[in-house]
């Protein structure tokens, strides 16, 4: 039955469709979401997704985000950091209740719909997430973009990414997910065009150049390498920069290769090495890869997400 689950999961997602979620009456469930009890999500091949207990760091920011939010719940800003803090424990689905009420009081205020996209993406909604994305992203068209906080500041206390650019930063990640690589370029030209800054620019190469590999458009592919020289000062998308500078032949696969990481950053590196290995012809190879990815416990990171819909898609194509 599991196997048979995962085969129809795998195929849903070739299909188009955004996950394949649990049938009720095989598992005790939490509610109207069909889940697992406990479970936030259903794994793009077919497993249920369980948070992590929230640090005590963690409980304290969600207390101070909840006062401010009981003090004001109509405040834009006091809904959005209460669903940030709240999703950064893995508590998607009521980050998603949170960003949910955010719109119902503001519906024009895309900050709402970008964020509720970024958490659809975390539970493998992915159709959801990029309904939302393209709706802030025409919000937002011919605004003038806005810096946006760091929920987690970097080691300088410098803010990298602006409204805009994770907008189209997210959407064109949903479309990737989904193996829609040419949906995915005009948002990767769009967050091109509001990039200010080294580290805007290293994350959205790397992911656009792997879309232009995965089509076959190598030529184009190596142009978004241009810009990229050992010394941009990058001061948090390290592990994007490191993963371009190998890409132009400057750094070593192996030296790159760590699936053990615990880190989401880590995590999206080994993908990116795995993918490496995909678009060059190394399929055995790569797929070996995203298992080993897929046996550590960081299942909210877009790297794991991302070797997981490669092996659903990958036992997609072998059962067809």
């Amino acid at each position: 039955m599991k196997r048979y689950r995962t085969e129809l999961c795998a195929l849903a997602l070739a299909l188009g469709f955004a996950a394949c979620d649990e049938p009720a009456e095989e598992a005790g469930t939490s509610g109207g979401d069909g889940l697992p009890v406990g479970a936030e999500a259903i794994s793009l091949l077919g497993e249920p997704l369980h948070p992590s207990p929230a640090s005590a760091e963690q409980q304290r920011d969600i207390e101070v985000a909840r006062a401010d939010y009981d003090a004001d719940p109509d405040d834009a800003d006091a809904i959005i950091w209460l669903g940030r803090r709240v999703g950064y424990t893995g508590a998607f689905r009521e980050a998603i209740q949170i960003f949910s009420e955010g719109i119902e009081k503001h519906p024009n205020d895309a900050r709402m719909y970008r964020h509720r996209g970024h958490r659809w993406i975390s539970v493998r909604e992915f159709d959801r997430a990029i309904e939302d994305l393209s709706h802030a992203a025409g919000l937002v068209q011919g605004e003038e973009d806005a810096v946006e906080p760091d929920g987690q500041p970097n080691a300088r206390g410098i803010p990298t990414s602006t409204l805009q650019s994770n907008i189209h930063y997210h959407l064109a990640l949903a479309r990737y997910l989904k193996g829609d690589f040419e949906g995915a370029l005009p948002s990767y030209e769009g967050y091109m065009a509001v990039t200010t800054n080294p580290d805007q620019l290293v994350a959205i190469s790397h992911w656009w150049y792997m879309a232009l590999r995965r089509l076959g458009r190598d030529a184009e592919a190596a142009a978004v390498l241009e810009p990229v020289t050992a010394d941009l000062d990058v001061i948090e998308n390290t592990s994007y920069h490191r993963l371009l500078l190998m890409y132009k032949g400057e750094l070593d696969a192996d030296e790159l290769w760590d699936p053990e990481s615990g880190d989401p950053a880590g995590v999206a590196v080994a993908y990116g090495v795995a993918t490496w290995h995909l678009y060059n012809g190394r399929e055995a190879q790569a797929a070996d890869m995203y298992r080993r990815i897929l046996e550590g416990s960081g299942w909210a990171g877009f790297g794991y997400i991302a070797s997981e819909a490669e092996i659903a898609r990958l036992e997609a194509d072998a059962g067809g």
